[in-house]
């Protein structure tokens, strides 16, 4: 009898939890900043008559506070769509059992480098790392050429980086981990450090003490240098590692995932296929300078096309795989 009980509870709550969403409505977890996801988010709102529900992260846990709470929901999917600002943290969903495949009909129009195999990740419209400088405190020519001339002592204690735990951050120093081998990249990590490295709270806060002539110069991603130079007439940035044999600049496209078990399913599919689009990819261009992936699409002048940028290679499974394996050393490194 008592088990009787026990079972009807769990029914009871399992048709709770199925009814408290609405059959118009889409839930979407986002780790792109709100100022530029959210007016897209409202137009498909406008355009569809779909209700969004959108969760955001902030800007200290960036990358890590939605996706940790997918992991957290695994077995009550809460979420539809996950619109993740890197592949990096749809990859680690998937390898959990989180994300599910679907094939948009604009995934074909996407480069097979930048979409999982099965479909439980797309990416569109990308960032790139780059260096962000004050141009009132280091010459163009006095600039460093990689992110491993960081370590020249004549920048000592002019840079910044930020927190290698978060954002995409974690996600360089993922992929940097898997290009070099462990034992490089750690020295190269140790060399920041004794040459005077910054630990930002997050890349805003690295645009932020470049602009106010606190630092010459940090490492930050497109977006941010783009609203550094409406901001100041005295920052500028570059791309690193452009030069034959280097390792080239970190591409990170946005990357939007399917929820497995989601309770929303036909209408987050929807919302997918509105993203994935020439449209949208315009929108991001002009709102915060990102790179479209898919040809044709309409480019601001000031924004660079991927076609004139020497990427970095990534394997973004051995790149996910790489950012859990060294956290534990990242923590250690970022708290000495």
């Amino acid at each position: 009898m008592r088990l009787l009980f026990i079972k009807m509870i769990v029914l009871f709550m399992l048709i709770l939890t199925a009814c408290s969403h609405s059959s118009n409505e889409v839930i979407v977890y986002c780790t792109v900043d709100q100022v530029f996801s959210e007016p897209i988010l409202r137009d498909f709102e406008k355009e569809t008559g779909i209700k969004v529900k959108a969760v955001y992260d902030t800007e200290e846990t960036k990358s890590t506070g939605v996706m940790n709470r997918l992991i957290a929901e695994k077995d009550n999917p809460q979420c539809d769509v996950f619109w993740s600002g890197d592949p990096v943290r749809n990859s680690v969903l998937q390898t959990n059992g989180i994300t599910d495949s679907y094939q948009s009909e604009q995934t074909n129009l996407i480069a097979e480098y930048f979409k999982e195999k099965d479909n439980n990740w797309t990416g569109f419209s990308a960032r790139a790392r780059v260096l962000i400088y004050n141009k009132n405190l280091i010459a163009t020519d006095s600039l460093p050429q990689s992110v491993f001339d960081f370590t020249d002592p004549a920048y000592k204690g002019e840079f910044a980086i930020a927190n290698p735990l978060f954002g995409t951050t974690t996600f360089h120093i993922a992929a940097l981990f898997v290009n070099l081998g462990d034992e490089k990249a750690k020295q190269w990590m140790n060399d920041l450090k004794a040459n005077g490295v910054v630990i930002a709270a997050s890349n805003g806060d690295v645009k932020k003490r470049v602009m106010n002539g606190e630092l010459a110069f940090g490492l930050t991603d497109t977006d941010d240098a783009f609203e550094a130079q409406k901001e100041s007439d005295a920052v500028d940035f570059v791309f690193l590692d452009q030069q034959g044999s280097d390792i080239g600049t970190l591409i990170m496209p946005n990357a939007l995932s399917l929820i497995k078990g989601c309770p929303n399913t036909e209408n987050g599919k929807k919302l997918m296929n509105y993203l994935l689009s020439k449209e949208t990819e315009t929108k991001l261009a002009k709102s915060c300078a990102q790179m479209p992936l898919i040809k044709g699409t309409e480019l601001p002048d000031n924004v660079p096309s991927l076609d004139n940028i020497k990427s970095m290679n990534i394997d973004y499974d051995k790149t996910s795989a790489k950012l859990r394996d060294i956290q534990p050393w990242l923590k250690q490194w970022a708290e000495q």
